[in-house]
């Protein structure tokens, strides 16, 4: 009977563990859906700066007259930017993640500062002993653009003091429920996208076209890596849900296998008993 009692207390800690996978799941399914939602929600405001980015940066401009964040020079330094996780249960989504950032800057063999979004990236590139120029962490599942501008500020300071001639981003980008991928894109220099330039006439400049190039790039800027951050958070629910839902699978599996044994050992118990009963009987006549 002892075997027997081993594996009934067994049996009901993977029925714990499946309903609390079980939760898990439902509750990143959840979150996933509305961050799906946020992000969407503003596409159309980001496809319209890029085009108005286009034109403006289409228009003759001097040396002197160029944006900062437009200008390109010899890279000596680099950025980068990567938005992780806070916790775990994501699958490889978070190991996935950091190999690739710190895979990008031993390719690039040039000097790096890193800004880090999420407590997994920063206990990673901490391990490694990379430059973290700043640290941000504690979000949360629903960050507004406000939560958000510290990061771009940072970013956007050292390109237009040269602290950094490039800079980039890592992140995991959200393809469908079942897949993320880790990618990095260059956010500075801005390089206009050339696929959505319209005719500049379209358009009434006030005060004038330099002035508004010079407040829109920032707020690109700044509307990208909120998004990115939106994105990064879709994966990371999207990660979990999948991850939890193979746990709970994978708990079912177990459950049925230790009740098959369960049933076995009991049946071996009574049997034992009803030999022992029979043979006491035999013994006695």
């Amino acid at each position: 009977m002892a075997n027997s009692r081993t594996i009934r207390r067994r049996i009901r800690g993977v029925q714990n563990t499946a309903k609390i996978t079980r939760a898990m799941e439902m509750i990143a399914s959840s979150k996933m859906r509305r961050a799906q939602e946020r992000g969407l929600a503003g596409r159309p405001y980001s496809d319209k700066i890029k085009k108005v980015i286009a034109d403006l940066a289409a228009l003759p401009q001097t040396d002197s007259d160029i944006n900062p964040l437009l200008k390109r020079r010899p890279v000596k330094n680099i950025a980068v930017v990567l938005i992780s996780p806070d916790r775990g249960l994501s699958g490889g989504l978070d190991s996935n993640l950091n190999k690739k950032a710190a895979s990008f800057m031993l390719q690039q063999q040039l000097p790096s500062q890193m800004v880090i979004v999420g407590k997994r990236g920063i206990e990673y590139m901490r391990r490694y002993g990379r430059d973290i120029k700043a640290e941000f962490s504690k979000l949360g599942d629903k960050p507004s653009l406000i939560d958000t501008l510290p990061i771009s500020r940072i970013i956007i300071e050292a390109y237009s003091k040269g602290e950094v001639d490039m800079a980039y981003i890592v992140y995991p980008q959200f393809i469908n429920t079942l897949r993320q991928v880790p990618v990095v894109e260059q956010i500075l220099p801005i390089i206009p996208d050339e696929s959505t330039k319209q005719h500049v006439s379209d358009y009434l400049f006030e005060p004038d076209a330099q002035a508004v190039l010079e407040r829109l790039l920032p707020r690109f800027i700044e509307s990208e890596i909120y998004h990115v951050v939106l994105e990064s958070i879709a994966s990371e629910q999207s990660a979990r849900m999948v991850a939890m839902r193979n746990a709970t699978e994978s708990a079912n599996e177990l459950l049925t296998a230790l009740t098959l044994a369960y049933y076995k050992a009991r049946q071996e118990s009574i049997t034992s008993e009803l030999l022992d009963i029979v043979s006491g009987a035999a013994a006695i006549g």
